[in-house]
């Protein structure tokens, strides 16, 4: 009987290994050491595909920026709703990978997918009148918002204790402890709350230009 193959190594299969282990493990799981032990291959054999540590980190960073929709841009029906989208899937991506979140957070670097992505926003606003310098300034915002939200948790940080909040000093923290049990309707509510209050204030802006 013939004898399993091991699937070959690509820099598809390294991404994949390396973002399923940051995914359970977080940033300081990856090394070139445990990778390599995931994969069953030699250390040394990551490297063809790899120069250095940073460029594999790079290329995982890269992998969820290409899990944000873009579509929305391809022929939009307004910049606010183009915008809208685009900020959902982009803070979908995020979450689904938090701790990376610190690393995109720095911004798009070399990597191409994020890159296609700061194109497709800033080309929209543009081509919807909005001045080159404000599109620039809006897309930063929209940046820090989303990767912002997606950072941590604001339910969950609170503790479930409620002598916490019995004390004087937070007369209006009585309820504080019930926060985290409704963790995810209370932080992606405050997304939406704050995506739909951004846009409404840029879309006042837009009526006033020129």
């Amino acid at each position: 009987m013939a004898r399993p193959r091991t699937p070959l190594l690509s820099r598809e299969r390294i991404i994949a290994a390396a973002l399923a282990l940051v995914d359970a493990e977080g940033l300081a799981a990856l090394s070139t050491r445990r990778l390599a032990a995931e994969l069953s291959v030699s250390g040394p054999s990551l490297y063809n595909h790899f120069a250095t540590k940073d460029d594999l980190l790079d290329a995982v960073v890269d992998s969820v920026m290409g899990e944000v929709d873009l579509t929305m841009f391809d022929a939009p029906d307004d910049w606010r709703t183009a915008l809208h989208a685009w900020a959902r899937s982009y803070r979908a991506a995020l979450t689904a990978h938090p701790h990376l979140v610190p690393v995109l957070a720095q911004g798009p670097g070399r990597r191409p997918h994020a890159l296609r992505l700061a194109d497709a926003v800033f080309g929209c606003l543009v081509d919807a009148g909005w001045p080159r310098g404000q599109a620039t300034r809006i897309g930063a915002l929209m940046r820090y918002f989303v990767t912002g939200s997606a950072l941590a948790s604001f339910a969950a940080g609170f503790p479930d204790d409620a002598s916490l909040y019995a004390a004087a000093d937070y007369p209006h923290l009585g309820d504080a402890h019930r926060l985290a049990e409704h963790r995810r309707s209370i932080d992606e509510g405050a997304f939406a709350t704050g995506l739909d209050a951004l846009l409404d204030g840029l879309d006042l802006r837009y009526r006033r230009l020129p």
